[in-house]
């Protein structure tokens, strides 16, 4: 907030310069709810100009030895109003907000101050607290305010919002948060920023959806936003969006990081749409922008045998199993090479398997292994398969029925 308050008070003074050049230079002038004019003294009004032309000028020091020929308890109301006002400005110079507070409020308490004035110098009051990050306090003022300024704009309920926020208070931080927005014809980014943050900290998802759309409107080459989007539908478990919106998005050339391919391969499985999903990891792995390694491979074969492209899961199914730490990948590239009927390449890479161990179901595989041998003819191999096979409770009975059927074929 640092930078917020900066920028609040060089506004605060800009605004004050010009409120108080246009007064003076219009000493008569009668506005419908200002208080009865009281006049300024030609002494009192050179003053005032000489101090106002410092100001201008970013003289602080200048203004504020102008300003020092007065004596403030022989002003009038109108006068020692808009002298109290450049006593603010100095002040806010120096970062001295609690000085300024004091001198602002002193401008209103001294009466010169038409209605509007008073609602703009209160504004500012509540501004300068937000600028010392005192968020309860000025929050506080900027409800007070609110009770009496005409026609607030979306920059003032972005500000409580702010207040709230800072405070922790998101459920109370929403509703000025969102008609700061909704006021506001091209509110910036950080105000739905804001107003995003707050709904996805409540999990208010619907909400949220808008406001991301809005933000994909106003930055479209911002993927954060696509990702919240995606991310968003995805909470609400509407999952054909959330992949609509993923695909978009790296169609686009927005999504080009190695985790928004792989989300994005498992968002096109989880919905059923496996080929795509190899297709899209075929693309990625060729303009190189995921790291191949044995979980992408695996994750690009899983993709294929879902698809019952079973051709194309071979060679990422085997880059897959040659760089894993166990050969349950070399036995799970049996299982695909024995759908294919192809029974020499079924035995090879569960011959691997089995070497390289640490198996999950080692009975398994020797069954699946002795079954690749058996449909090669080549029974003594796969009679001692099957009979380590049967060692396993959960495949004795099938590693049974096999020894039976190579007794019948060798008779």
């Amino acid at each position: 907030m640092r930078k917020t308050g900066f920028l609040l008070r060089v506004a605060c003074s800009l605004l004050v310069a010009v409120v108080l050049a246009g007064n003076v230079a219009a000493q008569q002038k009668k506005d419908e709810k200002a208080p009865p004019p009281t006049g300024i003294d030609a002494a009192t009004g050179k003053i005032l100009t000489e101090a106002i032309e410092a100001l201008n000028k970013e003289n602080y020091a200048g203004a504020k030895a102008a300003v020092a020929k007065l004596k403030l308890d022989t002003l009038s109301p109108y006068e020692r109003s808009r002298t109290e006002q450049i006593l603010a400005t100095i002040e806010s110079s120096r970062d001295n907000y609690g000085g300024a507070q004091k001198h602002l409020q002193a401008a209103i308490d001294a009466g010169g101050l038409n209605e509007k004035e008073v609602s703009d110098t209160r504004y500012q009051i509540a501004q300068m607290f937000l600028a010392q990050e005192k968020w309860k306090e000025g929050a506080a003022a900027l409800e007070q305010w609110f009770k009496t300024a005409p026609d607030p704009n979306g920059a003032a309920y972005y500000l409580l919002a702010v207040a709230y926020y800072q405070q922790g208070d998101y459920k109370r931080a929403i509703v000025p948060a969102q008609k700061a927005v909704d006021l506001t014809d091209k509110p910036q980014e950080s105000w739905v920023q804001l107003v995003l943050a707050l709904y996805l900290q409540q999990d208010q998802y619907a909400n949220a959806v808008p406001l991301l759309k809005k933000l994909i409107g106003m930055s479209p080459d911002k993927k954060t936003y696509w990702q919240q989007l995606s991310s968003v539908y995805g909470q609400m478990e509407d999952y054909p969006k959330s992949l609509a919106v993923a695909q978009l998005a790296y169609n686009g050339g927005i999504l080009t990081d190695d985790s928004d391919v792989r989300r994005l391969a498992d968002l096109q499985l989880f919905n059923d749409a496996p080929y795509r999903c190899g297709l899209t990891l075929d693309d990625a792995i060729q303009k190189k922008l995921v790291k191949a390694d044995f979980k992408l491979y695996e994750k690009q074969a899983n993709c294929w045998v879902a698809a019952r492209e079973f051709g194309k899961a071979i060679g990422p199914l085997q880059r897959a199993a040659e760089m894993s730490s166990n050969g349950d990948l070399f036995v799970r590239l049996g299982e695909v090479q024995i759908q294919r009927s192809e029974w020499a390449a079924a035995a090879t890479a569960l011959q691997s398997g089995l070497r390289k161990g640490g198996l999950k179901d080692t009975g398994n595989a020797q069954l699946l292994l002795g079954i690749a041998q058996f449909n090669q003819k080549n029974y003594g191999a796969a009679q001692d398969s099957f009979n380590r096979a049967r060692n396993f409770e959960k495949h004795r009975k099938m590693a049974d029925g096999y020894l039976q059927l190579i007794k019948v074929q060798t008779g």
